[in-house]
């Protein structure tokens, strides 16, 4: 035999015996399409870690081996794997299939016999913007037995509180993170299961492995680093700060602290001591994203706080800073013009006071001015579709369904619940899913689906606070928000000459986009919005 032969059976053989290491090293469950995951080994276990699908790579000419592994959970099981790639492709013959959403969670098995077989669950990723979540609560305590479909926490996300409910029956055996953790990063553990009740004291003082961390974000910081050596070829060029010697390189405990010549820039533009800050580039240097994450986290608030002044720091909820990143990012992109008329309402309050009579007969909800502007414009929507639109870049999207989201005001933030197909729906009907969307608001208990898919924002802050008129901010990646006022008594001409009569009258303003909407078709829906409010019987009957 050839010593090419003897090479190539050789390969097979080391393949072979890292096939039999499947066991160990590579029973991993994958989850649904919306979350992938990878192995990394840490303190003898193999743990998964949550986050993009990868790819099977298999390359031209090369099948997937396949092995046989006879001792796992059930039965046998069958891991494929590539060649040239130690991330296992498919794994069969667990008991059917599980999904969990975007949850990072992993079945461990212990090298050693210090570690029985374990769980580690991770912060799941709840929402598509969802980078970090708080611990509301845990439901669950220590010891607890779990069983699939209980909740064991709820989860605060950037836009509500979730709760997350347990995949495997076990036992609770370790929590990472207890009620109120804030800023935990997606796919860190936050807990570990157990299979049997006894292993559970083993866990008392475990901690998770470093290398369970989410590792994604390693490769744009690598990438940063690579290019900042560049950035700091240009930099000597420019004339000397004045200020540079007293935040150059501050010693620390007696050595040197590296940072980048951007980073010293903006720390000192910023009053940001570098003795304070952690450095992510290599040996610990400084980077500028390390300054920007520094005074993201609050740390300006030293620099901004004038001598002798008395303050309390509130820290931000992450609806709040979803909310503002939001805000900040619809008015820097999107061009903004207002439309304001004026409607009477009088016949709009003469209908409500005939409706409310009849819905408390009847068991329900009273209906409510707002009530009765959502129908309108909805109403008026289907009139001009333009208006019920988004800008896509290459193309407008105008949508066939008409959800109206009505901003909520609560002690957590801003929250935008959305009444669906509010153009087919009675105003009983209407009234009944505003008053308990916006009670589920207030309890900080909204599940994605109360306020997702909507296609126009309505705010009202002229009944609840007496506000006469304001112009709102779009709530992207709609095209357009209706801003109500307060309704006011007015005199008016009257029907002959020399009389007068008093009428009340409601504000609305419209802020539009106007790469989406021209501002003839912004008149045109307020024109038929007013139409509604004035003529509010023409609301039965849709013209």
């Amino acid at each position: 035999m050839s010593a090419a032969h003897l090479l190539r059976h050789s390969r097979k053989l080391r393949s072979l015996h890292n096939a039999l290491d499947c066991e160990r090293s590579g029973l991993v469950r994958y989850f649904s399409a919306a979350s992938g995951s990878f192995p990394t080994k840490g303190n003898g276990a193999e743990k998964r870690i949550g986050g993009a699908r990868f790819p099977q790579r298999k390359q031209p000419g090369k099948e997937l081996e396949t092995s046989k592994v006879s001792q796992g959970l059930n039965g046998s099981y069958t891991c494929r794997r590539s060649p040239n790639n130690f991330i296992p492709n498919t794994i069969t013959g667990l008991n059917g299939s599980l999904s969990c959403g975007q949850v990072a969670s992993a079945r461990s098995f212990s090298s050693s016999a210090d570690l029985p077989p374990h769980q580690e669950i991770g912060m799941p990723s709840l929402s598509p913007t969802m980078t970090e979540g708080n611990i509301a609560r845990w439901l669950k305590k220590e010891g607890d037995k779990v069983s699939p479909g209980e909740v064991l926490c709820e989860v605060e996300t950037d836009k509500a509180t979730v709760e997350m409910e347990c995949m495997e029956e076990g036992y609770l055996a370790k929590i990472m993170h207890g009620d109120g953790a804030k800023e935990i990063k997606v796919g860190e553990i936050i807990a570990v299961t157990v299979e049997e009740e006894g292993d559970i004291e083993k866990f008392k003082d475990y901690k998770p492995s470093t290398s369970a961390a989410p590792v994604a974000p390693s490769e744009p910081k690598a990438q940063s680093e690579r290019t900042e050596p560049k950035v700091e070829e240009k930099e000597p060029s420019k004339a000397p700060e004045p200020k540079a010697p007293r935040t150059e390189e501050p010693s620390r405990s007696g050595d040197r602290i590296f940072s980048s010549p951007l980073a010293r820039k903006l720390a000192e533009d910023n009053n940001v001591p570098l003795s304070s800050v952690k450095g992510t580039g290599p040996d610990g240097r400084i980077l500028k994203a390390d300054i920007e994450d520094y005074l993201a986290k609050g740390g300006r608030k030293e620099a901004l706080a004038a001598p002798g002044l008395s303050y309390t720091d509130v820290p931000n909820t992450q609806i709040r800073k979803v909310t503002a990143n939001r805000l900040l990012s619809s008015k820097q992109t999107i061009p903004h013009y207002y439309l304001t008329v004026d409607t009477r309402v009088d016949n709009l309050i003469k209908l409500r006071g005939e409706l409310n009579p009849l819905q408390e007969s009847s068991g329900g909800k009273k209906i409510s001015i707002n009530d009765l502007v959502i129908k309108a414009a909805a109403l008026a929507l289907r009139k001009v579709p333009q208006c019920n639109s988004s800008w896509m870049n290459d193309f407008i999207r105008q949508y066939h369904n008409v959800n109206i989201n009505v901003a909520v005001q609560t002690e957590h933030g801003l929250f935008v619940p959305v009444i669906r197909d509010a153009d087919k729906k009675g105003l009983g009907m209407i009234a009944e899913e505003v008053k308990q969307l916006a009670q589920r608001a207030r309890d900080n208990s909204l599940k994605p689906e109360d306020y997702e898919g909507g296609t126009f924002t309505i705010s009202n802050l002229g009944g609840p606070f007496g506000i006469k008129q304001f112009c709102a901010i779009i709530n992207p990646p709609q095209s357009a928000i209706l801003a109500i006022g307060s309704a006011e008594r007015r005199v008016i001409p009257g029907s002959t000459n020399g009389q007068y009569e008093f009428g009340s009258f409601m504000s609305a303003t419209m802020s539009c986009d106007h790469r989406v909407i021209d501002g003839a078709i912004g008149a045109e829906f307020l024109k038929a919005f007013k139409g509604y409010i004035e003529n509010p019987t023409s609301i039965y009957t849709g013209n």
